[in-house]
């Protein structure tokens, strides 16, 4: 038992055009992206192929009606958006009204942290490439909400074997998702869905979620998303769909938000959790515990005891403990004792005092900066400056972005250094099926005419007919299986006769 799944992250970026605050978010997504295909020459042809998709499947046992869902859902239609596959296995895309980054496979908590940072660069590079002569700058955010009422998603995934019964996730994840936001949630001004009310709370994302199981995202949104769409094996694999967290910053955040995940989900696959964690009316509980940034808030369970949101993740924490004990003894292997120690060191601070986390956690980092104007300025949580404070935070251009000041002043502490996130933007991952993906891309341009998740499909001299690979199994396509294949073959048709014959 170790942190180690395939796992990965999908970024919505919030937009802007600068002098146009009425511009067309869709168009100024498709121009950042399209401008990005442009400038990198390998990325130009292959298009997202969308024959294996299946969005409206459930995990609960049916298929939504496609008359009946809302078109948020139907990601499985090409609509003429921007949509590129990048060299590093991951995906640049258009999702509606926002340019949105989906990390390659990987197998474990700083990878996650690896790639979604080098999808932040990724972004910054798309806005500079797009601002040619005659053009607007593009300004994007990692950020949740508008403040006017919307909210765009920072979605985890995390492949799971199929025989965990669904309803066990469903029982054990909602407790560990209702507390999850006081480690990784990114800190917000304004209180409801648009914001209005006065105050700061934890999580941006709290506000807009209705109810506890559903398989839609944008509308009615479920702490547990039910959409059943592995891009694995479905006999043997699904792949959780979460869409509740906060964009983060913070490496750190980042980190504890999808080790602990993964180790939570360890537990649940393995029946080690026994006993009923449940938090009565967990969708109020949510965003009770994200309007309490004191941490005092107190969650109720079913047998009428109380406990903070601090103190139900140290429930976790032990649990995982007392599972790692029992499975490894003294032998913890190395990557999954630092999410332990981590996360340990975390939640003993939060109990102690929140600002001892500010160099580290999204929300702390935040609110002590906005703390910290409230005390020079005198100004109530209604003044304006305080919401572009908020905003400013979550600018992704290092000279703006008040995060990236944080770093340069060495207020923030990081997991990765800039050389490994600069390889990651163009490398992929050498231990999942993302390595064949992208070495394919990068190496042989011109005959990759699409690819997916799950498959690459060649264009190739001599053949009729497009030519899939399926790539099914996300831990094969690596470069332990691979590497030396792709090195000895000059031409796609050489690798391919190789991997066929």
């Amino acid at each position: 038992m170790t942190v180690r799944r395939i796992m990965g992250t999908e970024t919505e970026f919030g937009i802007s055009v600068v002098g146009q605050p009425h511009a067309n978010p869709m168009v100024a997504s498709t121009r950042l992206v399209n401008a990005y295909a442009s400038a990198e020459l390998h990325v130009r042809r292959a298009r997202w192929d969308f024959e294996e998709e299946s969005p409206l499947r459930d995990a609960r046992g049916f298929d939504l009606a496609r008359e009946a869902a809302d078109p948020s859902q139907l990601t499985d239609e090409d609509l003429g958006l921007a949509n590129v596959i990048l060299t590093n296995g991951a995906r640049l895309y258009v999702d509606h009204a926002h340019p949105e980054y989906s990390t390659p496979e990987v197998t474990n908590p700083l990878d996650a942290v690896l790639w979604d940072k080098a999808g932040e660069q990724i972004a910054l590079d798309a806005c500079r490439f797009a601002s040619v002569a005659g053009e607007p700058d593009l300004v994007l955010y990692k950020n949740n909400t508008d403040n006017k009422g919307a909210s765009y998603g920072a979605h985890e995934n995390y492949l799971m074997q199929r025989s965990t019964p669904f309803g066990d996730i469903v029982r054990h994840l909602i407790p560990f998702f209702v507390s999850r936001q006081v480690v990784c949630g990114a800190g917000r001004v304004g209180i409801g869905q648009d914001g209005r009310e006065h105050g700061f709370q934890i999580a941006q994302r709290s506000d807009f979620f209705e109810v506890e199981v559903g398989l839609e995202t944008t509308l009615k949104r479920p702490i547990i998303n039910t959409r059943d769409e592995p891009h694995a094996d479905p006999e043997k694999y699904r792949r959780l769909h979460v869409i509740i967290g906060d964009a983060n910053l913070s490496e750190i955040s980042t980190y504890l938000k999808v080790g602990t995940t993964a180790l939570v989900l360890d537990m649940i696959e393995n029946r080690w959790i026994t006993h009923d964690l449940t938090v009565q009316h967990s969708v109020a509980s949510l965003r009770a515990v994200s309007h309490d940034p004191s941490l005092s808030y107190l969650l109720t369970r079913d047998d009428g005891s109380t406990l903070t949101a601090v103190q139900l993740q140290w429930e976790y924490l032990h649990l995982v403990a007392a599972y790692l004990a029992d499975r490894h003894g003294d032998d913890v292997p190395a990557e999954t004792r630092a999410v332990m120690d981590l996360w340990e060191s975390v939640l003993t601070r939060l109990e102690r005092d929140p600002f001892e986390c500010a160099d580290e956690l999204d929300w702390v980092a935040k609110l002590k900066l906005l703390e910290s104007y409230r005390d020079r300025d005198g100004l109530d949580w209604d003044n304006a400056k305080l919401h572009l404070v908020d905003l400013q935070y979550a600018d992704l251009r290092p000279e703006k972005g008040l995060y990236h000041r944080l770093v340069g002043m060495g207020r923030m502490k990081r997991l990765l250094d800039d050389d490994a996130i600069t390889a990651a933007m163009h490398d992929p991952p050498s231990d999942t099926r993302a390595y064949f993906r992208g070495r394919c891309l990068d190496k042989y341009p011109d005959s990759i005419a699409a690819a997916s998740w799950d498959s690459v499909i060649f264009d190739l001299p001599g053949h009729d007919s497009l030519q899939r690979v399926p790539t099914i199994d996300p831990m094969r396509g690596s470069k332990a299986h691979v590497g030396e294949l792709i090195d000895a073959s000059e031409t796609a048709l050489a690798l391919f006769s190789a991997l066929t014959r």
